[in-house]
């Protein structure tokens, strides 16, 4: 195992604010002064009268500036016993009061601002643990990350992973061979799915959908089943296994992820159809050939990254959500769902409503929903509030 970095000997670099930020970010402008931060340093965080504020991970070629993760006094902060302090308590929530493990052996133990760990996000498989880092300084922390977490999980597997457009904006490169390549099987409700532990979007699988796949299905009884941009076939799967559907078919773009939805099924001895194509080309082959679903799931990649593609990919959820409730049979189910952080409930709500308007459909919306409770929202921290699930029915 690697050694532990970070030590708070010699005292942390001093940063001093020229005014306090409404929540855990700090952004350059509310910084007076900084002493000796290298980028990705821990750093000791001061008001603008040079009280201790708290501790905070630098970088001053992010966007964010300050991660501020602990209002601790930074003169006293010990890094491992704060880590060890949150992981436990994250670890205690999804155990002791969610009880997740009675149902599923894949859930989220850290949920970036929401668990009080700005900058990462930890998923655990059954015995595999991913890390995916959305900052430089939680990256060059995960020698101390991995030791809390072997206090738990002494036998666990990490994984760590970024985005090629979080390490340009952050400046750091995952290093190679921080995991073994491998898949390995979780279980949901009864439900299995295989997870590619080293390729594949974010972690490898996306649990946040876990309580919306399972409400959903309870709607899938003798209906035809359109998924659209499926991944790895999580709705169509829960809807042919635990709801009795008709037909399944799974629409994704991504030809690893169609090909390891195809094997979910033969997994679960579901009947499903494996399309990989582009979701937009598509359902309007279906549209032309006048296809109706007694049940259509939408749930797309991030359409609204920054906001510099906000108007691109507003238009485009419009667009998706129009094709989508065209394809819904009269009576039937749809749920679609957005997991841009930029798009609020409410706007997601009026982008459906334009799409159904657009579309000639009338939308009666049943449930709308997030995440499940093992992605919690810190209340300082809204933006954490990033999927949206509205499940309706259509005429």
């Amino acid at each position: 195992m690697a050694e532990k970095i970070f030590s708070i000997a010699g005292g942390l670099p001093r940063v001093k604010l020229s005014h306090a930020p409404a929540g855990p970010n700090a952004f350059k402008r509310m910084i007076d002064t900084c002493d000796r931060a290298e980028p990705g340093a821990m750093v000791a965080v001061y008001d603008k009268n040079n009280n201790p504020y708290g501790v905070a991970l630098y970088n001053p070629r992010s966007q964010i500036t300050l991660r501020i993760f602990s209002r601790n006094n930074p003169d006293t902060f010990s890094i491992d016993d704060f880590l060890e302090e949150r992981v436990g308590r994250a670890i205690a929530l999804r155990h002791d009061m969610l009880k997740l493990p009675a149902t599923t052996n894949a859930y989220r133990l850290i949920h970036d601002y929401g668990d009080g760990l700005p900058g990462i996000t930890v998923d655990k498989y059954n015995d595999d643990i991913s890390l995916e880092f959305y900052s430089l300084g939680m990256y060059r922390l995960w020698p101390n990350i991995e030791a809390a977490f072997r206090k738990h999980f002494p036998n666990a597997v990490f994984h760590h992973r970024a985005s090629s457009y979080t390490q340009d904006m952050e400046g750091f490169t995952i290093k190679p061979g921080t995991g073994p390549a491998r898949k390995t099987r979780i279980t949901e409700n009864g439900v299995q799915f295989e997870v590619d532990m080293q390729s594949g979007r974010k972690t490898g699988f996306f649990c946040d959908q876990r309580e919306n796949r399972l409400f959903a299905s309870s709607f899938a009884g003798g209906k035809s089943v359109l998924d659209i941009c499926a991944y790895t076939g999580g709705f169509g799967i829960y809807a042919g296994k635990l709801g009795g559907a008709q037909g399944v078919t799974c629409v994704e773009l991504d030809p690893e992820a169609s090909e390891l939805s195809k094997r979910n099924a033969n997994i679960n001895k579901v009947k499903m159809d494996p399309v990989c194509a582009d979701a937009f080309t598509y359902m309007r082959q279906m549209l032309s050939l006048k296809r109706r679903y007694g049940m259509v799931v939408l749930d797309p990649y991030k359409l609204v990254a920054n906001r510099e593609e906000r108007d691109k990919g507003i238009f485009k959820y419009r667009d998706f959500n129009r094709l989508a409730l065209s394809l819904v049979e009269e009576g039937g189910f749809f749920v679609t769902c957005s997991c841009s952080g930029m798009v609020s409930m409410d706007e997601f709500s009026f982008i459906v409503r334009g799409a159904a308007s657009n579309s000639g459909r009338r939308v009666q919306i049943l449930r709308k929903s997030g995440a499940g409770p093992d992605h919690p929202v810190a209340a300082d921290y809204p933006e954490g509030e990033y999927l949206k699930v509205i499940c309706s029915r259509v005429y």
